[in-house]
């Protein structure tokens, strides 16, 4: 949660940028005249974080999928990355068992409340890199939470922990 002080410097940062993102605003240009050339149109922008659908295999992340988890989705990360959501009604610490056992390695807790474990698999490169290779778990029951939602059509399904994975990119 946020102070008072630092909730009042995002709010104060975003009232700043604001003008300048009015600034980028194209001027409305007048309609041609006959005879005049078509001005070139440029397509809409693609979204590159749409998620993808297909479950990635263990193959493909490099490293095991917890056994009990359900794909959720994956989405563009940024330089190259993908970084992919699995959620389970395991308890947080049986997930972070599981990890420090296939992967074997202790990890890093991040955080206490709520919990999140780190497990890294390769080095971080800020410059090539969004996320850090690893599997990140997080506790979504933490605070009396009742977890992650995920909506799949009309269908709600609650997760008590999520499995981020970020695989090693080649590079």
């Amino acid at each position: 949660m946020l102070s008072w002080r630092a909730a009042g410097a995002v709010v104060l940062v975003g009232l700043l940028a604001a003008p300048a993102a009015w600034a980028q605003v194209p001027v409305p240009r007048p309609f041609p005249k006959p005879g005049e050339p078509p001005a070139p149109q440029t397509p809409p922008p693609q979204s590159a974080a749409a998620p993808v659908t297909g479950a990635p295999t263990e193959a493909e992340l490099g490293v095991p999928i917890y056994p009990a988890s359900e794909f959720i989705a994956s989405y563009d990360a940024g330089f190259g990355q993908r970084y992919y959501l699995f959620g389970t009604n395991a308890p947080f610490s049986d997930i972070v068992n599981y990890y420090k056992t296939v992967l074997k390695k202790g990890g890093s807790e991040l955080f206490d409340e709520p919990p999140v474990h780190l497990f890294e698999m390769g080095r971080f490169r800020e410059e090539t890199m969004a996320f850090p290779p690893g599997v990140t778990v997080k506790d979504y029951t933490w605070g009396g939470s009742e977890g992650y939602l995920v909506v799949k059509g009309s269908v709600g399904t609650r997760f008590r922990t999520i499995i981020q994975i970020v695989p090693v990119t080649e590079g």
